[in-house]
């Protein structure tokens, strides 16, 4: 059995094959939305004799297919975000901002803009995006020791995600020589908490540009990509979209997708936690973040407008 993607809207189509006793193929297209599988179509060669084995063959294929209805802590099918809250211009005195919910993981996003670039690009005529992240003490289930001066090993590689990834979405030279920092504060975590922050700090970026647009201090919109991020991976066999905490901490494959919406990967992240990924099943893995991403960009736009 395999997905494919079969459109722009970020459907997906899930195909299985068998071969009939009779040497004629069947085959089910269940389509699937948030709602989980809601249309069933079989499709056969097979000769009107043989109809007592198609109806065997499509309650065999009807079977497997009843595979994908996993029962969810939260009660989502296995292809469908958490609700998705973006709240624009949260906090006033920023260039940018907005207080991004996914689920239960919220997370308040900023973005600064400094008239200068670090040294190492004071000749380059470029200007530069940097991110910091953190997470207040009460975010979590336990509390979270307040980091003053060094962050975490952690903290780092997450910083690191939100610049690169966002870094992506500009083109440097019609930033000119300045900085955009973007600051990401999780407030709560439920799990996806650094690809909340791409994607809200995306939010924060765009809004911050477009206040410098309209004050005459670009010339020229920078942003040549919308950029989103969303988890993925494996739970107990099962392939999962946007992982709650639950579903991350006992997740056999875990993997974060940065991309934009018309499929150009930025980062993809894929850890074996308790079991390895086959080759073969990533192309699955990979549309199934493709719908994530094409949703959360859609998720943007209604906060925002037009990028």
């Amino acid at each position: 059995m395999s997905f494919r993607n079969i459109g722009g809207n970020g459907s997906i189509e899930h195909t299985a094959r068998i071969q009939s006793m009779h040497g004629h193929i069947d085959r089910l297209r269940p389509m699937t939305n948030r709602a989980g599988w809601v249309t069933i179509k079989v499709v056969t060669n097979a000769r009107p004799r043989y109809k007592r084995k198609r109806r065997a063959t499509f309650r065999a294929l009807e079977t497997i297919m009843d595979q994908k209805n996993i029962n969810r802590i939260d009660g989502r099918s296995w292809d469908a975000l958490r609700p998705v809250v973006i709240t624009p211009d949260f906090i006033p005195s920023a260039a940018g901002s907005c207080l991004i919910a996914c689920g239960n993981t919220r997370v308040i996003c900023t973005a600064s803009v400094d008239e200068k670039v670090p040294p190492f690009l004071e000749n380059a005529g470029l200007g530069w995006l940097t991110a910091e992240y953190s997470m207040l003490p009460a975010s979590a289930s336990s509390r979270m020791t307040r980091e003053k001066v060094a962050g975490s090993g952690r903290t780092y590689e997450i910083q690191r995600l939100i610049g690169r990834s966002l870094r992506a979405a500009l083109d440097r030279k019609k930033l000119g020589l300045r900085t955009i920092t973007i600051d990401c504060d999780v407030i709560q975590a439920d799990g996806g908490t650094r690809t909340a922050s791409v994607t809200g700090g995306f939010v924060a970026l765009s809004l911050a540009i477009r206040k410098l647009l309209k004050n005459g201090t670009l010339a020229e919109n920078p942003i040549i990509h919308q950029v989103a991020a969303v988890s993925l991976g494996k739970v107990s066999g099962d392939l999962l979209l946007d992982l709650n905490f639950v579903e991350d901490s006992s997740a056999d494959i875990d993997a974060n997708l940065v991309a934009t919406p018309d499929g150009e990967l930025i980062e993809w992240q894929t850890t074996a936690e308790r079991a390895l990924l086959p080759l073969a099943e990533l192309p699955d893995m990979t549309a199934l973040g493709m719908k994530g991403i094409r949703e959360l960009a859609a998720c943007q736009r209604q906060a925002i407008g037009d990028i």
